[in-house]
């Protein structure tokens, strides 16, 4: 009875801690989230950076690696803006004929005894939608002060790397040095893979998203290719978006519910080919997570970093199921949320 209670007391301190900690990353976010950005890029970065002061001098190696890191965030940015902003232009352009679209349905699904079109409407219209692509432009200063922040956190992260590394062998036990080093290996790997093929399967699907607008004849073919190769990188909520914003555009193009229909059936048939039989397949049981829990980080992070935690919600549930494979006590987390059962017998 005594142990039953005491199993209860930890449960619910364990719970009481992970809310603390959320609470902190969410109200401190200007302060963790660079740091977690920082991390994650040094972990992508860091075998060039290794190969390179192999050959050259520490700083140097350096300077070229953040280059490369800078040349990449900036083609990433302009093609993003680029997509995004040629829609938003056409939206303000079309923006009365846009509004006219979006009443005439109001009216349809009202006459179709669907009330809540209404009370939408006096929340939803054009003006809303123009403010918040304003709110999102507006946002471009923010981006670029927080980069700027794990720019520094990047450099001065990748010259820590080794001496940290001794420092842990020096101060810690011999298995909290192995469960960490190995951990951050691993947990480097898996994400250096992770983004491997998370390019590679946004490339793909957004030349296919490219040639499918093309081929049947959606303004915009190589805008809508651009914004599913970005959002592609946000699980779940980036597909569903770039599938949406294309069918809503396509009924105000050829102002046919059978259109936005065709649109959006082919584009969803796209996301689940890529995104859901072949990528699982490419990536293999090392990146086998549970698309419960994929979902789950996705809102989550959301919730806690906006956007930017979209993002990295994938990559931290990575790494700390990886450092739960670690330990013997820990590791049955990491079995209990893999995508499915290999067969394979555990340590």
């Amino acid at each position: 009875m005594f142990m039953a209670n005491d199993r209860t007391i930890l449960v619910l301190l364990g719970i009481i801690a992970a809310i603390a900690v959320l609470t902190t990353l969410h109200l401190a976010a200007v302060i963790f989230a660079p740091v977690a950005c920082a991390l994650f890029i040094i972990a992508i970065v860091w075998p060039m950076q290794r190969t390179l002061q192999s050959y050259l001098p520490q700083l140097l190696a350096l300077a070229l690696v953040v280059a490369v890191v800078l040349i990449v965030f900036v083609l990433f940015a302009s093609v993003a803006a680029w997509g995004f902003g040629r829609i938003a232009r056409s939206l303000i352009s079309d923006a009365p004929r846009f509004q006219m679209l979006y009443d005439h349905a109001v009216i349809w699904l009202e006459d179709h005894g669907v009330v809540v079109a209404g009370i939408w409407s006096e929340h939803f219209n054009m003006r809303w939608a123009m403010g918040m692509l304003q709110g999102l432009t507006a946002r471009l200063n923010t981006l670029i002060s927080f980069w700027l922040v794990v720019l520094v956190y990047v450099l001065l992260g990748l010259l820590e790397i080794a001496p940290v590394s001794r420092r842990i062998r020096t101060v810690m036990g011999t298995e909290t040095a192995r469960i960490l080093i190995d951990g951050c290996s691993l947990t480097a790997a898996k994400l250096r893979r992770y983004m491997l093929i998370r390019t590679i399967m946004s490339i793909v699907t957004g030349t296919m998203v490219w040639v499918f607008a093309l081929s049947f004849g959606l303004q915009f073919a190589a805008e809508w290719g651009i914004i599913a190769f970005t959002l592609n990188y946000i699980p779940f909520i980036g597909p569903f978006i770039a599938t949406l914003l294309p069918t809503l555009y396509a009924l105000a193009q050829f102002e046919s519910l059978q259109s936005a229909l065709i649109v959006f059936a082919c584009l969803n048939v796209v996301q689940f080919t890529f995104g859901s039989y072949i990528e699982p397949r490419v990536a293999g049981s090392a990146l086998a997570i549970s698309s419960f829990v994929v979902l789950f980080s996705v809102f989550l992070w959301t919730v806690i970093w906006g956007l930017f935690g979209a993002f990295i919600g994938v990559p931290i549930t990575i790494a700390v199921l990886t450092f739960c494979e670690q330990s013997p006590a820990t590791r049955w987390l990491a079995d209990l949320q893999r995508a499915k059962d290999d067969g394979k017998e555990r340590r």
